[in-house]
């Protein structure tokens, strides 16, 4: 017998025990399905044996890694029922793409009849599998031989991606006949995956799962057809250009292509900015643009460049930000923790806001205010504006796309435009790269760059961040007239150099170290991209540095 420590408390297992097994003892003591254990402050999954005396914790769906995990457990699940209905083939070419709202997109190239008939066969060979409890088996296989069964099983983006990892071994998971790879944890059978609906979409299915504040509900699934269509439009880019995955991503930096790649797709995004300056004019009533989306979307560099478009065109156009129009300090809300809560609307003086754009649209001359940030309050500094007939505001925020925020301005005065940085590249077929991710990266660069801050804050900030998006923008996508796309194929490959130091930084025993691991051995996946090839105008300049705009 060995001891362990859980939650405190010591108790005696027999040695070679299961971490499964442990976890069935205290999951009463946890407000959600237990899908990890940590023991000594590192991360096992639940089918490893404890073989030493130990401290052990366990981590729920509830939280980001056991979210992950659940997520990551039920798309294989999910390929596997593809594989035992439409074959090896259908499984291993299916794309696991990108999120529309709580849905993950698979896209299966034809390879299976995207019905409700299919839809609903796939969902009972998973409820099969997970009454049965499959499990699922993790395999270390010398890196020759796993190459050479990515090669026997035609899982050639798998076999590319591996092409250029340094280590000596590589961790497969098997299910009843059926292989893949995953970068991060499984559940150790597919009876942990209870809750999931599966709906045809455009050329597949959307696997719908729970959230992880609510992991007991599949909520039904909200369709979101320019957010899809603009991520789509993306992925044919990127299947034009030959790149899909992070392996094609490394092909071309080893042939010394990337620089044209980089070039190429700079102007695909000015011709795309240029089209929005030119819809803009087109529809002649327009005298406020406004602009809004996520943290780390690269709004303030998009602005630029689209005023540059504007001026091309015979308009002129003047910038604004939604933060100028802050409450004072002492008026600011606070959140349930007592923190001032910067994001929701009521921190904004939105009457003032309206108030002022119509006496511009009405013509007048009008003084615009100026946020003092150190001491908390509104300022005026002789920053008056008055419009012609030329002028055009540039307005961005978060709240840009809520009607609330510009409640008083005729609708055919306004322009809305939606932008994130909408990852569509892949690690492999089955190994999607969270746009989160990639936006997480770009502001720990930024704010290491230009506040000083650590990547450990900016993790430790990011769940607020993400609330707040949730709350305050992600609702007003659909409402946008245009959607731009600000991620860059090659860019996360240009992070890896700046971002890899800092993650390096975070102490074993802070709470972030966990998600600065996961995050360093994504990156590793990547060949570095010099920064240098990048032209100074670059979207990704504004969180590198060298951008010509004052970002």
């Amino acid at each position: 017998m060995i001891k362990i420590k859980i939650n405190g408390a010591e108790r005696e297992v027999a040695q070679g025990t299961s971490f499964e097994e442990i976890a069935a003892g205290v999951q009463s003591q946890y407000d959600g399905m237990i899908a990890l254990a940590v023991q000594n402050g590192r991360i096992r999954e639940l089918f490893k044996k404890v073989t030493r005396s130990c401290e052990v914790e366990f981590l729920t769906i509830k939280d980001a890694e056991g979210f992950r995990t659940y997520v990551r457990t039920a798309t294989m699940l999910f390929l596997k029922a593809v594989f035992d209905l439409y074959g090896s083939d259908a499984a291993q070419k299916s794309t696991v793409e990108f999120t529309i709202g709580h849905g993950y997109y698979i896209d299966v190239h034809g390879l299976v009849p995207v019905t409700e008939e299919s839809a609903e066969k796939i969902r009972l060979r998973m409820q099969e599998l997970s009454e049965k409890k499959v499990p699922f088996m993790k395999r270390l296989y010398m890196l020759e031989d796993a190459m050479e069964l990515f090669k026997e099983k035609g899982m050639s983006d798998k076999e590319n991606l591996f092409r250029y990892r340094i280590g000596q071994s590589v961790n497969l998971y098997e299910m009843d006949g059926f292989y893949d790879y995953y970068y991060g944890y499984m559940l150790p059978n597919a009876g942990y995956v209870k809750k999931y609906e599966i709906t045809p979409y455009a050329n597949g299915f959307m696997l719908l799962l729970p959230t992880r504040s609510n992991p007991d509900v599949v909520a039904p699934f909200e369709d979101r057809e320019k957010l899809f269509a603009t991520m789509e439009a993306s992925q044919e880019w990127g299947a034009k250009a030959g790149i899909e995955t992070v392996g094609d991503l490394n092909d071309q930096v080893c042939r010394d292509s990337v620089n044209d790649l980089i070039l190429v797709q700079e102007a695909e995004q000015e011709r795309k900015i240029g089209e929005i300056a030119k819809d803009i004019v087109s529809r002649g009533n327009v005298k406020f643009i406004m602009i809004a989306g996520p943290s780390s979307s690269g709004k303030t560099s998009f602005s630029h460049r689209l005023s540059i478009q504007l001026r091309t065109l015979g308009k002129v156009p003047h910038p604004i930000a939604l933060d100028d129009y802050f409450v004072n300090r002492e008026q600011t809300p606070r959140d349930e923790n007592g923190d001032y809560n910067f994001e929701c609307l009521e921190a904004l003086d939105v009457k003032k806001f309206n108030d002022d754009m119509m006496k511009l649209l009405a013509g007048e001359r009008v003084e615009l205010p100026t946020f003092n940030f150190k001491i908390g309050k509104r300022e005026y500094r002789g920053n008056f504006k008055q419009l012609g007939k030329d002028d055009i505001l540039v307005i961005e925020g978060i709240h840009g796309l809520n009607n609330k925020m510009s409640y008083a301005l005729p609708d055919e005065s306004k322009y809305k435009i939606y932008i994130s940085a909408l990852t569509t590249l892949n690690i492999d077929n089955h190994n999607r790269i969270a746009t989160t991710d990639g936006r997480l990266l770009r502001r720990m660069v930024r704010d290491a760059r230009t506040r000083g801050s650590s990547a450990q804050r900016t993790i430790q900030m990011w769940p607020s961040v993400r609330r707040g998006e949730e709350e305050n923008i992600f609702p007003f996508q659909e409402e946008a007239d245009a959607m731009f796309n600000s991620s860059q194929i090659y860019e996360l490959a240009v992070m890896k150099t700046y971002a890899v130091p800092l993650l390096y930084q975070i102490p074993k025993e802070a709470p972030e170290y966990f998600e600065a691991r996961r995050l360093l051995k994504f990156l590793d996946y990547f060949l570095n991209v010099p920064a240098e090839s990048l032209p100074n105008n670059s979207i990704c300049r504004e969180f590198v540095g060298g951008s010509c705009f004052n970002v």
